[in-house]
């Protein structure tokens, strides 16, 4: 399982994966591992490494309650831990404010915990576990 990895906020989800698909297979030598151009979430990997994930941004401001307009967020780093509620205690306990808490995302998948914070400089992190 990825540890780390990038997230594209996508508001033309379609035409960005077009771009991303073939940059990604074409030039960086990875393969879509899950998606399609109609959204809401793909993603590409190397070999078994990740390399990128898409997801439609109007989707994930709708689950997770967090305000992506004013925010200016067009990336998120996706952290994969063991125990999200520890690692946004964590977080916040070090400099980071919770966007989105712990919460269970069934629709992602059936045992799919995240938690959203932002870091001291307001840049946006996913914790997650599965």
């Amino acid at each position: 399982m990825d540890a780390l990895y990038p997230r594209v906020l996508a508001s033309r989800f379609a035409e960005c994966f077009r771009f991303y698909d073939g940059l990604l297979t074409a030039v960086a030598g990875a393969h879509l591992v899950k998606g399609t151009e109609t959204g809401p979430y793909a993603n590409w990997d190397r070999d078994t490494e990740a390399v990128l994930a898409l997801l439609d941004r109007e989707m994930l401001a709708k689950v997770t309650g967090v305000d992506l307009d004013g925010g200016g967020d067009g990336t998120m780093l996706v952290l994969t831990v063991d125990d999200v509620d520890r690692a946004a205690a964590v977080g916040a306990a070090n400099g980071g404010r919770v966007v989105a808490p712990p919460s269970a995302r069934p629709e992602w998948g059936p045992t799919c915990r995240t938690a959203h914070l932002r870091d001291p400089d307001g840049n946006l992190l996913e914790l997650q576990s599965y």
